[in-house]
C-alpha cells in the first residue's frame, strides 16, 4: 500500500509539519471566517432528513483547492445528485489533532442533529509522534461523545498512514489504530483516506501534502463507498 508524497515528505520535518502547516488552532470551535472552518455550513432553511459531519482537519477543510471541489462537498453532490434530503457539515480544520477534534466535536453535536460521523483525524498526530495509545484514546472518546448525543448514530472512521521516519514499530502502531478501532467500537473503515492520490504528482498539490480537485475526487469515492451503504440503511428505515 502507497504511503505516497504526503507523508514522505515530512521526513526531516516530522515535529512541526501538520496537514494544512498553519498556526494551531486549540479554540473548543470555531468561529464564523475562520479561515477552513465550516467551509460547507449548514443551510439554515433546509430541513435535512439526514446530517453528516465530517470531523477533520486540512485534508477535510480542502485546504488549497475551492471547498466546492474538497471532498465533503462532492460527497454532498452525490447524495444530491439521488435526490437524497441529507446535508453534509464539514468541520474540518487545518492542523487539527485527534485531542483537538475532541474540544470540538461537543460545539457541532449541541448545535446539530448528527445521524452521521465521518471521522477524518489522527494524521497529525503521527507527524508529531505523538503516542498511538493517545491518538486512539482520542478517537475513541470522539465516538463516545457523538453515540451519547445520538445512540444511533452511524461513525465512518477514516485511516491514515505514516512513514517510518519515526520507528517502524511506530508507524505500524499508528498504522493499526484504525482498524482496530473500526473493529472494537464496530464502525465502518475506510482504511486508508488517500489510498491512490498519495505520491501520484497528478492528483496532488504542488506542496505534495495536499490533493488538489481530481486527488480529491478519488478521496470522495473512497468515502461514498463506506458511506453509501449507511446512507441506504438510512433512507429504508422505518
Amino acid at each position: 500500500m502507497r504511503i505516497g508524497k504526503l507523508y514522505l515528505l515530512a521526513c526531516t520535518c516530522i515535529p512541526v509539519l501538520c496537514l494544512g502547516c498553519g498556526p494551531r488552532n486549540d479554540r473548543p470551535a470555531p468561529s464564523a471566517g475562520d479561515e477552513d472552518a465550516q467551509v460547507l455550513a449548514p443551510d439554515p432553511a433546509r430541513k435535512p432528513d439526514a446530517v453528516l459531519l465530517f470531523l477533520g482537519n486540512s485534508l477535510s477543510a480542502g485546504a488549497g483547492v475551492d471547498p466546492a471541489h474538497a471532498f465533503p462537498a462532492l460527497v454532498q453532490q452525490r447524495m444530491d445528485s439521488l435526490g437524497w434530503n441529507a446535508q453534509a457539515i464539514n468541520a474540518g480544520l487545518s492542523g487539527e489533532t485527534s485531542a483537538g477534534g475532541l474540544r470540538r466535536i461537543d460545539w457541532y453535536l449541541e448545535r446539530h442533529a448528527v445521524d452521521v460521523l465521518v471521522l477524518e483525524l489522527g494524521g497529525n498526530d503521527g507527524l508529531r509522534g505523538i503516542p498511538v495509545d493517545v491518538t486512539a484514546r482520542n478517537l475513541r472518546a470522539i465516538m463516545d461523545k457523538a453515540r451519547t448525543a445520538n445512540p444511533d448514530m452511524e461513525i465512518i472512521l477514516a485511516g491514515m498512514q505514516i512513514p517510518p521516519n519515526l520507528g517502524p514499530e511506530y508507524a505500524q502502531a499508528f498504522r493499526n489504530v484504525y482498524p482496530a478501532l473500526a473493529a472494537g467500537e464496530q464502525v465502518r473503515l475506510v482504511p486508508f483516506l488517500l489510498e491512490g492520490v498519495g505520491g501520484v504528482d497528478s492528483l496532488m498539490q504542488a506542496d505534495g501534502i495536499h490533493p488538489n480537485e481530481a486527488g480529491h475526487r478519488i478521496v470522495a469515492e473512497h468515502v461514498w463507498a463506506a458511506l453509501r451503504p449507511v446512507m441506504e440503511k438510512w433512507r429504508f428505515r422505518e
